[in-house]
């Protein structure tokens, strides 16, 4: 300004100069305030702006103007240049327009200070630079094409330099080259490195190839030659292409193959006739005048060809031939027609005979070593059977619907691609419904569990395992998934193929094996305990019936009078875990369950609490069942009471029964059902109802949800022993706060009829028969002996199996009977049997246990096993049986006394 005021110019002069100066100058020139609001623009700017008037942005801002995001960049760059006092140079920036359109600029700004020096905003001057952008953006992309082209080409692409010796190339330096150049040449890390040092001798080795290069750098046409590369090993053929005297462009390719197969022609040839002979493949080549060069026998076999046409020169004879058989002639006669005109031309399809055969057609041109189309070659292949089998499996395909198992199809994430007939069956969603939903939501799996399994599936192609599926109808279901990992062409992992089978009774009826076994592991050892019992109990019994013929005093025969029945209680006890230990057996009569019904009744109206209402329900046509009245009577007073305990404010107890028929498939889903006629007793309370989580352990002994001293968890353990015992079965309905329902299913009897019970007769005494007792229980020996003794019999005693082999062999014409326990150490029951009966085969013997199993054991040790004895047995029985043994024929069979 000083310059223009020293000049003699005028200061509103100045003012309009430098307006001028700024109106023709092309860049954008602004100026802004200290809050970015523009002051003055120029055309420049009002162009680049896209304002149309430089007057439109005066007092605006930038978020009048551009985008939010640049707006908002610019504000603070500019309060950073006020507040910095540091410039802005040659920034670019980016702009988007509301239509769409994309604008660039180079721009620079400056504090803006008045006439004192003080900043008043800030001075920007912006030059457009899209065209550029566009052109550098546009040779980015053409450079990015450039190499994507050379990345993805078969051949090895090289960019050299070549080193001249006067005008002669004598080497060259790789400056570029692509991925496949590896691949096809095998040379590993070239760029900026001779050929001759990659390659020693190359020079000498393949001059030709150096005159290759020389020759076209030099002439800048391009040319192609194939090179043997002794030092490779390889035939390369090679384009080589100028760019200027010192640099070409090679695209190698290896050729090997194919020149060692040109090699191998000349024997190739020589067995050509005899190869087509035994291709099972119809084989016709025709030359380029449509003369036959070769027709293979199975081309004649095909086609019926006659022999004289065979042996004809002229192609067109055997098409003739052929046209005739076909199902569409014309369109046969048009193809041969049409690549007749196009000898390139590669065509296969599939024609249909007349006789319905189907045979595949191949066409593919003949050519020299040279390129040279030299004829045509046809090939038929009778496709017949395997169209049959294409149509077999689409019929196959359609019948996937129809599968039992549910089959889907879903992405990685889970969405459901396929859905089958199967999966509505199972899940109760249709296809319809189903597909395009995510599996996680639909049936409402564990989604870290869904991961887990996906993970896996990917990383090992499959996977397989039982997965809980909730049905539409909000049932759990436990499917066997087998999983498969579905790739797209390029090997990515794509979808994940599951065939899902409904598992859920399969696994009920596996919950109710291992209930069964765990039953039975519990029985075993419960019988061990019983067997020690029964030891204790035994003297204890068979002392009563001895003190009580010589105790005279009334007191004392109370005192006796209740070890008596102390002793059968426990006996009782110990009966009741063989029951639901090992289905131990009483005596089985001819039941009506009616009868037992009514006797239950009355018990329980005499002693349940009155604030719970009893429902009876007995039809009068009730089958009867074959059982221990005593219990079956069990069974039900144990539901009975267990109702009543989970009804303390009182309820319904509802009691019935009713006949029932399982056939085959109702017993297929239920581990001990049998198909027959039962006799179906429910037992139904109104009370707390069985959590879900303990229902399947309620049988389980000593498993108890009652308060100590108020349940010993026996009750329904032994339930299910003599259920099990009667070949029956049972069934328990419940659901929490409504109640339970118990169902025992016993056999029904198709002709009934009355059974006898034995009358019990007086304990008979001896006449001074020896009896050898043997027991390692010494207390056993002691009371069992002195009962015999008080009842007339002469007693030997033995405390294990050799000890009474011993006193057998002394006194072997003295002793009548041998009375001995099954279960001892060192030397079993059996084994002492089978040795007593190799001294005496005539010997009478009695076997005494605590478990009734014992008894095949017995029956397998020999004939002179008479009778069996089940412990604890009281003295009546013990004098019973010594009597009917000695006393009976030896031919009649073993015995069992309870």
């Amino acid at each position: 300004m000083n310059t223009i005021t020293n000049s003699n110019i005028k200061k509103e002069d100045a003012g309009c100069l430098l307006q001028n100066l700024l109106e023709y100058i092309p860049d954008a020139i602004y100026f802004k305030d200290l809050k970015s609001r523009f002051i003055l623009v120029n055309h420049g700017a009002a162009k680049l702006f896209k304002l149309g008037f430089p007057n439109k942005a005066v007092g605006k801002t930038d978020f009048d103007i551009f985008t939010k995001e640049h707006a908002q960049e610019t504000f603070v760059e500019e309060q950073e240049i006020i507040r910095a006092e540091i410039p802005l140079v040659n920034k670019e920036e980016k702009e988007t327009w509301p239509d769409g359109a994309i604008s660039w600029a180079t721009t620079t700004k400056v504090p803006l200070r008045n006439g004192n020096g003080e900043i008043i905003g800030t001075f920007g001057i912006s030059r457009d630079i899209t065209e550029r952008k566009n052109v550098e953006l546009a040779l980015a992309e053409s450079y990015s094409r450039y190499r994507c082209l050379l990345e993805n080409m078969l051949g090895g692409y090289a960019y050299c330099r070549i080193l001249y010796e006067g005008d002669r190339a004598r080497d060259f330096v790789y400056m570029e080259v692509n991925s496949a150049f590896e691949t096809v040449t095998g040379l590993k890390d070239v760029v900026g490195k001779k050929i001759s040092d990659i390659i020693p001798g190359i020079q000498e080795a393949n001059p030709e190839l150096f005159e290759v290069y020389g020759r076209v750098a030099l002439s800048g046409k391009p040319e192609k030659c194939e090179v043997y590369v002794k030092y490779l090993r390889k035939w390369f053929f090679i384009s080589v292409f100028s760019h200027k005297k010192e640099h070409f462009t090679a695209i190698c390719e290896n050729i090997t193959e194919r020149k060692l197969a040109e090699e191998q022609l000349h024997l190739k040839l020589a067995f050509l006739d005899a190869q087509a002979n035994s291709s099972l493949d119809g084989m016709l080549i025709l030359n380029s005048a449509g003369k036959k060069v070769l027709q293979n026998e199975r081309m004649i076999d095909l086609w019926n060809i006659p022999r004289q046409i065979a042996e004809e020169f002229d192609g067109g004879a055997e098409l003739e031939w052929i046209s005739r058989q076909v199902k569409d002639p014309r369109r046969f006669a048009k193809k041969i027609a049409y690549l007749s005109a196009r000898p390139e031309e590669v065509s296969h399809d599939e024609i249909e005979l007349l006789d319905g055969k189907v045979f595949y057609r191949f066409s593919a041109p003949v050519k020299d070593k040279d390129g040279k189309y030299y004829g045509r070659t046809w090939v038929f292949r009778n496709i017949t059977e395997s169209k049959r089998a294409e149509a077999q499996i689409a019929e196959q395909a359609a019948f996937l619907d129809e599968a039992r198992d549910g089959i889907l199809v879903r992405d990685l994430e889970g969405k459901i691609l396929f859905w089958n007939k199967g999966a509505e069956r199972i899940y109760g969603w249709t296809s319809k419904k189903a597909v395009g939903r995510n599996i996680i939501e639909l049936l409402r799996t564990d989604l870290k569990k869904f991961e887990d399994r996906n993970q896996l599936t990917v990383k090992q192609g499959d996977w397989q395992g039982e997965v809980l599926y909730f049905t539409k109808d909000g049932r759990e279901i436990t499917s066997d998934a087998r999983c498969t990992l579905i790739r797209d062409e390029e090997g990515q992992p794509k979808s994940v193929l599951s065939i899902n089978t409904d598992i859920t009774e399969k696994k009920k009826i596996e919950a109710q094996f291992m209930r069964a076994q765990r039953m039975e592991s519990i029985g075993t050892l419960a019988g061990g305990i019983a067997h020690d019992l029964n030891n204790i109990l035994a003297p204890i019994m068979m002392s009563i019936d001895v003190l009580k013929a010589s105790v005279q005093d009334s007191q004392a025969s109370e005192i006796l009078k209740t070890i008596e029945i102390s002793s059968k209680r426990g006996a009782d006890i110990v009966r009741q875990v063989l029951s639901f230990a090992r289905g131990l057996e009483g005596e089985r009569i001819e039941i009506q369950p009616k009868h037992l019904l009514k006797d239950l009744q009355n018990i329980i109206k005499d002693t349940f609490p009155k604030n719970i209402r009893l429902q009876f329900s007995s039809p009068n046509n009730i089958r009867t069942i074959l059982g221990d009245p005593t219990q079956v009577h069990q069974v039900l007073m144990n539901l009975c009471v267990n109702a009543r305990d989970a009804m303390p404010n009182g309820g319904t107890l509802s009691i019935g029964v009713e006949n029932c028929e399982f056939d085959e498939h109702y017993a297929a889903m239920s581990l001990r059902a049998k198909p027959g006629r039962y006799v179906n007793i429910s037992v139904t309370d109104s009370g707390t109802g069985i959590p879900k989580d303990i229902l399947d352990k309620i049988f389980e002994p000593f498993f108890t949800t009652k308060e100590i001293n108020k349940g010993t968890g026996l009750g329904l353990s032994t339930v299910m022993a003599i259920v099990k015992s009667h070949e029956g079965m049972i069934n328990v309905y419940s659901e929490a706060g409504k109640g339970t329902t118990f169902r025992v299913y016993l056999p029904a009897i198709e002709n009934s009829a009355e059974v006898m019970r034995t009358q019990k007769v007086s304990s008979p005494r001896g006449n001074g028969e020896t009896v050898l007792v043997v027991d390692d229980e010494s207390s056993i020996l002691t009371i069992t002996s002195r009962t015999l003794e008080a009842f007339g019999y002469r007693v030997l005693t033995a405390t294990d199996g050799a000890d009474a082999v011993a006193i057998y062999a002394e006194n072997k014409g003295k002793i009548d009977v041998v009375l001995t326990d099954m279960m001892m150490p060192l030397m079993d029951g059996g084994a002492t049997i089978r040795a007593l009966m190799r001294i005496n085969p005539a010997i009478k013997i009695i076997a005494a246990s605590g478990l009734s199993t014992n008894v095949d054991v017995a029956k397998m040790s020999g004939a002179g096993v008479r009778h069996f004895l089940t412990k604890p047995y009281t003295a009546g029985d013990l004098l019973k049986c010594l009597r009917t043994i000695l006393d009976e024929d030896p031919c009649k069979n073993i015995q069992i006394a309870a």
